[in-house]
């Protein structure tokens, strides 16, 4: 009896401390601490060698850190676990790309594994999004002499517009637009922005515009986006592409003002760029002081703003 109790203890305590492993790791990644999630995961997998939660958030702290030979090794364990989990195929073909686009030398090697993963993770979940995005990538910007062709990516952009219409429009306008079919590219991106209305369709779209010279399209574009989802960040869009192709001056000096009256430390841009803008958009006006101005703030803010400093000696040439 007391053999077994023996027994018994050794397996529970054991079990205790590779939980406590797995969660001191989920714990760590949960914080983007991923070194030190890779060591905790590591020991729980070397205890729980099919445990496919542990083996997967391993990999996935490998491929927070870009080591993508250790997070391929185990991405396979899981497919080998369960072959049927789309969701592993496509973590499996994603950690070889993303090798593959490291290392051009073993990039060949890899085209062929990588499709089949792709493919095989679209075939088991007709609904995975992220899988079709994956291919419509794949077969985009893969030269056609090593399998890229339109026809493939349309396919999976295709089955996108089914499971999720502003997804295969946005696929579409991607897919258009790397192949220069502007016309196309903007009927399609325009269809995404009237279907989602995300931040990231009417941010294609603006891209796309600039891409082809249209900034007032683009400008447009961005006061739209403005006005649907009240993102600061785009007050400052707004008034970079005035100031830089010295457009709608006065619309982007408003949006300007707006973006640093609203200003938080969340927002993406610095208020040292904006004051910038702002004394760029003043010299175009020629109203020196204003300029003046903006831009001796820009500098007290950063004093190593090159760009602000030679911005001002443009200004003092007024």
């Amino acid at each position: 009896m007391r053999y077994f109790i023996c027994i018994f203890l050794v397996l529970f305590t054991g079990t205790i401390f590779s939980q406590s492993d797995f969660q001191k790791g989920k714990q760590f990644f949960d914080e983007a601490q991923y070194q030190s999630a890779i060591t905790h995961l590591k020991k729980t997998v070397d205890s729980h060698p099919t445990d496919a939660v542990a083996i997967e958030l391993l990999g996935d702290a490998y491929g927070h850190l870009e080591q993508w030979d250790h997070c391929i090794t185990t991405y396979k364990k899981l497919v080998e676990i369960d072959d049927s989990n789309a969701n592993y195929h496509y973590k499996y073909g994603g950690a070889l790309g993303m090798k593959a686009l490291e290392n051009k030398m073993a990039a060949l090697g890899l085209l062929d594994e990588i499709e089949t993963e792709f493919v095989t993770a679209a075939e088991l979940d007709a609904n995975h999004i992220d899988t079709r995005w994956a291919l419509v990538n794949f077969f985009t910007e893969l030269p056609g002499i090593l399998g890229g062709k339109q026809e493939k990516a349309l396919k999976y952009a295709n089955e996108l517009e089914v499971i999720s219409p502003v997804d295969g429009y946005l696929a579409k306008g991607f897919i258009y637009k790397d192949d220069d079919d502007f016309a196309q590219a903007e009927h399609y991106l325009k269809k995404a922005v009237v279907t989602g209305g995300s931040a990231t369709c009417y941010e294609k779209l603006s891209e796309l515009y600039q891409d082809e010279n249209r900034y007032n399209s683009a400008l447009f574009t961005l006061k739209e986006a403005y006005k649907a989802l009240r993102i600061n960040n785009y007050q400052y869009e707004i008034g970079k592409l005035s100031a830089v192709h010295g457009i709608e001056v006065h619309t982007g000096i408003e949006s300007l003002e707006s973006y640093i009256s609203n200003y938080k430390n969340t927002d993406s841009y610095p208020l040292e760029w904006a004051y910038l803008r702002l004394a760029q958009l003043n010299r175009f006006q020629n109203h020196k002081q204003e300029a003046l101005d903006w831009i001796d703030k820009s500098i007290a803010m950063n004093n190593d703003f090159q760009l602000a400093k030679k911005e001002r000696s443009k200004i003092l040439k007024l």
